[in-house]
């Protein structure tokens, strides 16, 4: 996968792509990139300046999204952790000695 884009290139290829002195098919070849890529772009610039009114997520959503899922993750492993030392105890404290 290549590497991403810098914001500030992507958002210039945005507002290149706006000025619509180019197609965005051309333009997009300019600056090496696919068609389809600086077309998403464009996408995301307008939800993000719409306030995802569109019905998609906005770029800061989109990065609390993955942050909150990161955290759910991290606490299911605490939990199992937690269970399996709970019943590990549990099970020495009833077995004989």
């Amino acid at each position: 996968m290549p590497a991403p884009h810098p914001p500030e290139f992507r958002r210039r290829a945005v507002e290149l792509a706006r000025e619509q002195t180019k197609p965005v098919a051309e333009l997009a070849k300019d600056l090496g990139i696919s068609g389809s890529c600086l077309r998403n772009w464009m996408t995301q610039a307008n939800t993000d300046d719409n306030g995802g009114s569109t019905g998609r997520l906005t770029s800061a959503e989109k990065t609390e999204l993955a942050e909150l899922r990161r955290k759910n993750r991290q606490l299911e492993m605490e939990n199992e952790i937690l269970k399996r030392a709970a019943a590990y105890f549990a099970r020495e404290n009833v077995l004989p000695k």
